[in-house]
C-alpha cells in the first residue's frame, strides 16, 4: 500500500505528534509499505531521508496548552498539490487537521481516501468552537477518524459530529526494554533517584509541584537525587530550584532516544506531576517499558495508561504534599517497586507500534476501494470558500466505527 502521512508540527521540534508519525511510519515501512511524510519544519536541511517532504515553516500560536504549527496559503497549497499529485497513494493520513495547518489543507485539496487521527485533549478548544461550522465541510473528506484517547475523541465528537475509533500512541517496546542504563548511574543502587522528562519550562507539565514536592523528599532521603531531561531556559530553572534543592537536582538538558531510553532504564522512580492537556501519557508507556516505577497525575488519560493505579501510582494533580509522600513511601518501599518494575513491560506491550500499526492498517483498508487513489484537486488557487457538504464528499464514505 502507497500511504501518505501528514504532520501538522515542525519537524525538528521534539514533540508527541512528531514522534507518533515517526515511529508509525518506521512500522508502516518494516511492514513492507511505501510510506511518504509531509511535514513543516525550522530548517527543511534538517530533513534527510528522502522519503521527507518539506512542507514549508509555520507561524507558533498557543493550542491545547502547547504551541501548534499554523501553516496557510497559497505557496503551502502548491506544495500540498504537488506532494500529492507525486505519490499517488492510495490514502492520506493527516495528523491533527482541525487547526490551521499542513493537515488542514491536505483535507482541503485532496480528493481519495483520506484517514486522520485526533490527539488533542482540550476540554474545550476555542478554535474549533470559532471555526468548527466553517472548516467542518473540508474535514467531512475524512473517511476513516482515529483518536488516540477516549478523551481525544469526546472532544472530537463535541466539535465535528461523528465517531473515531480508539488506537493509542504507540512505543517501540523493545528499544525501552532491552539496553544499558546511564553510565554511573544503577537503579536501586546509587541513591534515589527520580526523573522527570519534558519540556521543562511549559506549566502545564508540572515541573513547579515537583520542585515543591522533593523539598519534602529529601527531608525523609536526604541522598535523593532529581534529574531532569528536555528542553527548557536553565536559567529560570535554576531561580525555581533555589539554593536549597540545588544539591540534589540536576539538569541533563535535552536527550537522544537511546539516551532517553538509558535514563528511564536507570531511575528508582519517574514522575509525571503534569497539570492538563495530556490525551494520552506516551512518556509513560516507555517508562512501563523501561521498568520504572511511576507516580503521575491522576489525569484521565494517565489514569487509563497506569491502569486505575495498579500499574503506578496516582495522586490528585497540583498536590505537592501528596507527591511528596507518594514519592516518599515509594522510595521506601524496595518491594512495591520492584513489583511495578517487573510488571511495566508487560502492561506496555498492549501499546508496542507491532501491535498498534496493524489496527491502523485494518482502518485504512475501510476507506481504500479497488483501484481507488488520493489525487489533488485540479483548481489551482488557494481554496478561500469551503465547499458545500454534497461536494466534500468525493468518495464513498465507510467511516470506522468504534
Amino acid at each position: 500500500m502507497r500511504i501518505g502521512l501528514v504532520c501538522p508540527y515542525q519537524w525538528d521540534v521534539p514533540g508527541g505528534v512528531q514522534y507518533h508519525v515517526r515511529d508509525l511510519a518506521e512500522t508502516l515501512r518494516g511492514l513492507g509499505h511505501h510510506v511518504e511524510i509531509l511535514t513543516p519544519a525550522e530548517r527543511e536541511e534538517s530533513l534527510t531521508d528522502p522519503w521527507i517532504t518539506f512542507a514549508g515553516r509555520t507561524v507558533p500560536i498557543p493550542y491545547n496548552g502547547s504551541m501548534a504549527s499554523v501553516q496557510f496559503g497559497p505557496v503551502s497549497a502548491a506544495r500540498v498539490r504537488r506532494w500529492l499529485r507525486e505519490g499517488r497513494f492510495d490514502v492520506v493520513h493527516v495528523h491533527e487537521p482541525a487547526p490551521p495547518s499542513v493537515s488542514l489543507l491536505v483535507c482541503m485539496i485532496a480528493k481519495g481516501p483520506i484517514v486522520a487521527t485526533f490527539h488533542a485533549a482540550t476540554t474545550r478548544s476555542k478554535w474549533l468552537a470559532a471555526w468548527g461550522p466553517v472548516v467542518r465541510p473540508w474535514l467531512e473528506r475524512i473517511q476513516g477518524r482515529i483518536a488516540v484517547s477516549d478523551f481525544a475523541r469526546r472532544v472530537q465528537v463535541e466539535h465535528l459530529g461523528g465517531d473515531a475509533v480508539i488506537i493509542p500512541n504507540g512505543v517501540h517496546v523493545d528499544a525501552f526494554t532491552h539496553g544499558p542504563g546511564l553510565p554511573g548511574l544503577r537503579r536501586g543502587v546509587d541513591g534515589p533517584t527520580i526523573g522527570f522528562l519534558g519540556r521543562f519550562d511549559e506549566p502545564r507539565k508540572g515541573l513547579p509541584v515537583l520542585l515543591e514536592a522533593m523539598r519534602t523528599v529529601v527531608r525523609r532521603h536526604p541522598g535523593a537525587r532529581l534529574l531532569i531531561a528536555g528542553r527548557g531556559d536553565g536559567g529560570e530553572l535554576e531561580k525555581l530550584v533555589g539554593p536549597d534543592l540545588r544539591p540534589h537536582v540536576r539538569l541533563l538538558g535535552e536527550i537522544s532516544e537511546a539516551d532517553k531510553a538509558a535514563f528511564l532504564r536507570s531511575i528508582d522512580v519517574y514522575c509525571a506531576p503534569n497539570l492538563l492537556g495530556e490525551s494520552f501519557g506516551v512518556v509513560l508507556i516507555e517508562a512501563l517499558a523501561a521498568g520504572a516505577p511511576i507516580v503521575a497525575s491522576d489525569l484521565d488519560a494517565f489514569a487509563r495508561v497506569l491502569e486505575d493505579g495498579a500499574a503506578g501510582v496516582l495522586v490528585r494533580r497540583g498536590d505537592a504534599a501528596a507527591l511528596g509522600r507518594a514519592l516518599c513511601d515509594l522510595l521506601a518501599d524496595p518491594e512495591r517497586r520492584a513489583e511495578l518494575s517487573a510488571a511495566g513491560p508487560r502492561a506496555a506491550g498492549a501499546y508496542d507500534w507491532g501491535v498498534l500499526a496493524r489496527r491502523i492498517l485494518a482502518v485504512y483498508e475501510t476507506v481504500v476501494l479497488p483501484g481507488s487513489a488520493v489525487t489533488a484537486t485540479d483548481d489551482d488557487d488557494f481554496p478561500a470558500v469551503p465547499p458545500s457538504r454534497t461536494q466534500a464528499r468525493t468518495t464513498p464514505r465507510r467511516r470506522a466505527q468504534r
